[in-house]
């Protein structure tokens, strides 16, 4: 029943970096626009990146633009975040979304289907 897993979070120190996957349990994800949110506690869930069913397109918020890159393993129906450079305020729990529209969007509430979300925590 679940559509999307994530993994690869855990504790860094800064400078670090770390690579989450986003996997489909059911869904073939080339069929889909993806993006990765955060949410720190009690915080609203803060856009990312995002990238385009192909995957020739993608999008970041300005706080990880030039640190982390999305793309797509078509061969393992995945889609991953690398991070780099992590920072102390990147420490939040990573979710993976999927949505069947065309445009690259940055709105959570556009997203069908979502993941149970990983852990990121980097510490100074």
């Amino acid at each position: 029943q679940v559509q999307l897993v994530e993994s690869g979070g855990g504790l860094v120190q800064a400078g670090d970096s770390l690579r989450l996957s986003c996997a489909a349990s059911r869904l073939t994800l080339t069929n889909y626009a993806m993006g990765w949110f955060r949410q720190a506690p009690g915080k609203e869930r803060e856009f990312v990146a995002a990238i385009s069913r192909v995957g020739t397109n993608t999008y970041y918020a300005e706080s990880v633009k030039g640190r982390f890159t999305i793309y797509r393993d078509n061969a393992k129906n995945m889609v991953l975040l690398q991070m780099n450079s992590l920072k102390p305020a990147d420490t939040a729990i990573y979710y993976c979304g999927a949505h069947a529209r065309s445009a690259l969007i940055n709105g959570p509430s556009w997203y069908d289907y979502w993941g149970q979300g990983t852990q990121v925590t980097v510490s100074s």
